[in-house]
């Protein structure tokens, strides 16, 4: 069984030359110990995902018992033909349509959070995107990863300071791609990247009842 990724520069692997920044689907395959194809890109939308072919590269590679993990958001939001009610989840939905007629399982994300802080907390950016992917994928059936709550999560448990060393904030000289630096609040390093990967991974070992097989543990404890 193999997985694959499809989705925005959030998901992408590392670019050369740009370490270490890097999507979470980078550090996934280390995540979850098997094969990981990565087809995400920098600045695919839905539609820009079709349109040069990554997708229909994808399916090509898909077979039974697969699971295709989808997650966009961050460049739709901008272009008012991929509304989140529109064309983003009527997307999204052909997506999950085409999966499945082959047999295998797709999984729906959530876009991740940017860390942007008003005071202790993180405001939402995606507007009601995150929500329109939470209805499709009840109304369809298909497995969610909530990505948006935990990226939230995630950045205010640790707080403004410290999380910053998830994302791609580098000092000047810190790395050859910025020699000026850079304070880049969407995308990971790698640090953030295996984050989310861990969390990615965790949970597809619960959508696959991968854990039910161990003995109950409690049973010796007080109640």
């Amino acid at each position: 069984m193999n997985y694959h990724l499809a989705g925005d520069s959030t998901v992408a692997p590392m670019k050369p030359g740009e370490e270490p920044m890097a999507g979470w689907g980078e550090a996934l395959g280390e995540a979850i110990g098997q094969s990981v194809r990565n087809h995400a890109f920098g600045g695919a939308t839905t539609e820009s995902f079709v349109a040069s072919g990554s997708w229909a590269a994808l399916l090509s590679e898909v077979g039974p018992g697969d699971t295709v993990v989808i997650q966009f958001g961050h460049n739709d939001q901008k272009d008012p033909q991929l509304a989140a009610r529109g064309g983003y989840a009527d997307r999204l939905r052909r997506f999950v349509d085409d999966v499945r007629a082959r047999d295998a399982v797709a999984v729906l994300c959530t876009p991740c959070e940017r860390r942007w802080f008003d005071g202790e907390r993180v405001t939402p950016t995606h507007g009601d995107y995150p929500n329109a992917v939470r209805d499709l994928a009840a109304d369809l059936g298909a497995p969610l990863i909530d990505l948006t709550v935990f990226t939230t999560w995630l950045y205010e448990d640790l707080g403004d300071a410290a999380s910053t060393r998830l994302l791609s904030h580098y000092a000047p000289g810190e790395t050859a791609a910025w020699p000026e630096g850079l304070a880049d609040d969407t995308h990971f390093r790698l640090e953030g990247a295996r984050r989310i990967a861990a969390f990615v991974a965790r949970s597809l070992r619960a959508i696959e009842r991968r854990d039910g097989d161990a003995p109950a543990r409690g049973s010796q404890l007080v109640s």
